[in-house]
């Protein structure tokens, strides 16, 4: 990815784009690198108790400082064991608490987009950069970088300590670390395409288990299960692959690190081994050094792994923050949707579903209190008439008109606030019939029995075990196709809007729960819109206007006595009776 016209570093990268969290918890890094500090002051001084031990005690045998420096191993380690509890702790709570709120942010973001995007990205795929990229983010904001910080800090003292006792030795001791820089920095790069193929992947695994879990029953039906498992099985395999070369590649690190960093302790034995031997340096000195040398390599080794398994969080970053940054195309307007709909107009309305024309210059119009009825064979305009209303797409050319004002002048939220709609496919959540009732609104419990009433769905749900409290399995598997497309319809009439439209809602009834949902419309349609889309003409008898659609254009309008007389299309819709 080109950030600001060159690559950054991965370090630079992180920080610029999570720093902007990082002012809302001074006081939890305050203690963090308080704990940071006291990892690397109990890392050296464990190592600088090392000669007093072997040069006081065991050379010159000072009983005093036996009964001392043990003690003071003690504290060492004691410090050191709080200050990893501090770091550790307060790391995981900032790293966790930036990630909740990275969440929070890219799914609000998310349901802001228009519908399109929607409709050309997988379900699957976004499930994905919700939970898993953002979680392979969280290992790098707790863990990785405060570990980072916490082994360069400690570096950073022990190479002060080594070069205090020996300057000689010290860079001696870490002449050869600059050579394995440019090899560790091929493998990060080569660790970050594998990361970003190995999400993708990942992606693609959510995909189809979303896609599985959603079409059960046609998979069962069909006796595909073995069919949708190799496909599965295929993908999997192919995350294996890319995990195992990532793995392969990381794990270059340690023999790289480790072959210097011997390298680098024979030159310090054969020196030292010699001051010592001569007399230059005591022994206490030289394994005092020794230690520091060895526990210098560790930090050194784990931060050159760290920094290529950053490059995992890097790729996730960049995938998340692509979303977090996109802006929705669409454009709402300042107007707050009229509380009295007088009229609304389609003006010649041509729209495009990418190269397909779906409609052709359509033009009607429609009164408060009216009842429209779309009708057409598949394909005819019908669907995107209802999403050009809730303004799902935007016309090429020409405009929709409500109250002698277009319709993109209207707040998108206002506007689809007026609207309820009930579609074909029915949408039941995980939750009690009350709150699917009342979706997203405050429950009135007298409303939402006189919703149900309406929908003529209270009769079944108060035989149910807690009547309006009953909880509803997932897509309302607990129901049947009849009562929860009636849940539905009482969720329309609870919003008590201005424009309903019913989209082949009434084609899971029989003919006498259609016969009530008849009526209820006949009641909640007085002061609204409503518009009907149906297959089955007789569902829309008592239109007050019917529009013929037939490939994008309208055929003919009229009411369905004057239909009949002049309108071919319709007449081949009906059958060919009059």
């Amino acid at each position: 990815m080109e950030l600001s016209g060159k690559k950054m570093s991965s370090l630079r990268y992180l920080y610029q784009k999570f720093s902007p969290y990082f002012k809302d918890y001074k006081y939890q890094f305050f203690l963090m690198y308080l704990g940071m500090v006291l990892v690397a002051i109990g890392t050296t001084s464990s190592a600088y108790l090392i000669k007093p031990v072997l040069d006081k005690i065991f050379i010159q045998k000072s009983e005093n400082l036996l009964y001392i420096l043990p003690f003071a191993i003690v504290l060492v380690y004691f410090i050191k064991g709080l200050g990893t509890y501090l770091q550790s702790y307060y790391s995981a709570y900032i790293g966790q608490d930036i990630v909740r709120r990275l969440r929070d942010r890219l799914l609000k973001n998310i349901l802001r987009f228009e519908i399109s995007f929607f409709n050309e990205n997988r379900s699957g795929e976004l499930i994905s950069r919700i939970i898993n990229d953002i979680e392979r983010v969280r290992s790098v904001v707790s863990n990785i970088l405060p570990i980072m910080a916490r082994e360069i800090l400690t570096i950073v003292a022990l190479l002060l300590y080594i070069f205090y006792l020996s300057p000689k030795m010290a860079l001696l001791s870490i002449i050869f670390i600059p050579l394995t820089a440019k090899p560790i920095s091929l493998l990060a790069k080569k660790i970050k395409r594998l990361s970003h193929s190995s999400q993708e992947k990942l992606s693609d695994l959510t995909s189809s288990l979303s896609e599985i879990f959603n079409n059960i029953e046609i998979i069962k039906a069909s006796v595909k299960e073995d069919f949708e498992f190799d496909k599965f099985k295929s993908e999997n395999k192919k995350i294996f692959d890319i995990n195992i070369k990532t793995t392969k590649t990381t794990e270059l690190v340690s023999p790289i690190m480790e072959v210097a960093g011997s390298l680098g302790i024979a030159l310090v034995i054969i020196y030292g081994g010699r001051e010592v031997i001569h007399e230059g340096m005591s022994v206490g000195t030289f394994f005092s050094f020794l230690t520091a040398l060895f526990m210098l390599y560790t930090p050194v080794k784990r931060v050159s792994k760290l920094y290529n398994q950053m490059q995992d969080s890097v790729a996730a970053s960049e995938r998340i923050f692509s979303l977090i940054n996109r802006k929705n195309n669409q454009v709402s307007g300042g107007i707050n949707f009229p509380k009295d709909i007088k009229e609304i107009e389609f003006k010649d309305i041509y729209l495009n579903y990418k190269s397909h024309e779906a409609l052709k210059g359509v033009s009607f119009s429609v009164k408060n209190g009216q009842k429209i009825a779309l009708v057409g064979n598949s394909g005819g305009g019908k669907s995107s008439i209802v999403n050009l209303i809730l303004r799902f797409y935007e016309p090429i050319k020409g405009s929709i008109v409500i109250n002698e004002t277009d319709i993109k002048e209207f707040c998108i939220k206002s506007l689809r606030e007026s609207i309820a709609i009930v579609t074909q496919r029915v949408y039941i959540f995980n939750d009690s019939v009350a709150k699917n009732v009342a979706y997203g609104e405050i429950v009135d419990k007298d409303k939402v029995v006189e919703a149900l009433k309406k929908a003529n769905a209270w009769e079944f749900v108060n035989k149910l075990k807690d009547g309006i409290d009953t909880f509803l399995d997932e897509s309302g598997t607990n129901l049947s196709g009849g009562q929860r497309q009636r849940i539905a319809i009482a969720r329309a009439i609870y919003k008590d809007p201005k424009i309903i439209i019913f989209d082949e809602a009434t084609s899971a009834l029989d003919n006498k729960s259609e016969k009530e949902i008849s009526k209820a419309l006949e009641l909640i349609s007085k002061d609204k819109i409503t518009f009907i889309i149906a297959h089955r003409l007789k569902s829309i008898e008592n239109a007050d206007k019917i529009v013929v659609l037939k490939s994008g254009k309208v055929e003919c309008v009229g009411k369905k006595s004057e239909l009949m007389k002049h309108c071919d299309e319709f007449l081949h819709l009906n059958g060919g009776q009059k």
